[in-house]
């Protein structure tokens, strides 16, 4: 099958965590919807449409993974669920609201990028107050939340080194304190940790999971990885490229906590089949071949 002929699916239709995204969220069973991506697309000046028509529901407190190849309008639609790009047709509504006004409604997201992107003349705590101190947010509360947001993510150590002196696993640790330092109830995460050894990204997996517990967080998450994706998610977006669209969705039933020994399990294995097997068709290579 060529990748041309996957027919577009609404994401959150189906089964494996209540309701229904082509249903209204406030009459659906189950937690509220916390990100509304009602039709949106994307088409650049220059005639590229990077995404086609997306429809989706995210409800608070789950985990949901966009997996698919480069170009394929994963972290397009990120950024339009972040604000940080309009859309050209649709919306995308957050907490019932308007993105941009999701703030106003006491709503608070994210938005950790592929690199840490640290200042590298700062120290660490500086780094994750960053945010706090463009809010205006005064300097002993700031100072309090930068403490307990390094202990959370286990650097508060290394308050007053620089980001040269830090492993790049330390260096995410660092970028995602200072996601988590506004108190954000959405955190949105474009492939985190793809530059890292797959030690340290399986690790850095485990403390995410248990961050987005502890915190109630819900999170949306990109990554290249069917291994990342089965092992974080409760659900999972595979989407194909040229133009982007969402071509399946697969729900990753198994409960938490997940340990380590998960990643060698039967039920892992099958939800990574699916996912393997729903790339290749989106990529228009036969499994078989």
């Amino acid at each position: 099958m060529q990748a041309d002929a996957l027919p577009l699916i609404e994401p959150g239709a189906a089964p494996g965590w209540p309701g229904d995204a082509r249903q209204d969220p406030s009459a659906s069973p189950g937690p509220p919807a916390a990100v509304e991506v009602l039709s949106a697309e994307k088409t650049y000046p220059n005639g590229t449409r990077a995404l086609l028509p997306v429809n989706l529901t995210v409800r608070e407190g789950e985990f949901v993974t966009l997996l698919g190849p480069s170009g394929c309008g994963k972290s397009t639609l990120l950024k339009m669920v972040a604000g940080l790009l309009a859309p050209s047709d649709g919306r995308l509504l957050l907490w019932r609201r308007p993105v941009a006004q999701a703030e106003a409604g006491g709503h608070r997201l994210s938005f950790v990028f592929q690199e840490a992107t640290l200042m590298p003349w700062a120290r660490v705590e500086a780094n994750v107050r960053l945010p706090l101190d463009l809010a205006g947010v005064p300097r002993a509360e700031a100072d309090a939340r930068v403490r307990a947001v390094l202990a959370l993510v286990g650097l508060e150590k290394f308050a007053r080194q620089r980001p040269r002196e830090l492993s790049g696993g330390m260096q995410m640790r660092v970028s995602i304190a200072r996601g988590l330092v506004t108190e954000p109830r959405l955190l949105l995460m474009d492939e985190p940790f793809g530059a890292l050894d797959e030690i340290t990204r399986n690790r850095l997996d485990s403390e995410l999971l248990a961050l987005w517990q502890r915190r109630n967080l819900t999170v949306i998450f990109v990554t290249h990885s069917i291994y990342e994706a089965v092992y974080l998610s409760t659900r999972v977006l595979v989407m194909a490229a040229r133009p982007g669209r969402v071509v399946d969705e697969v729900a990753i039933d198994e409960p938490y906590p997940r340990s380590p020994d998960f990643r060698v399990a039967g039920a892992f294995s099958r939800h990574a089949k699916r996912l393997q097997d729903s790339l290749l068709r989106a990529s228009g290579t036969d499994a078989g071949a």
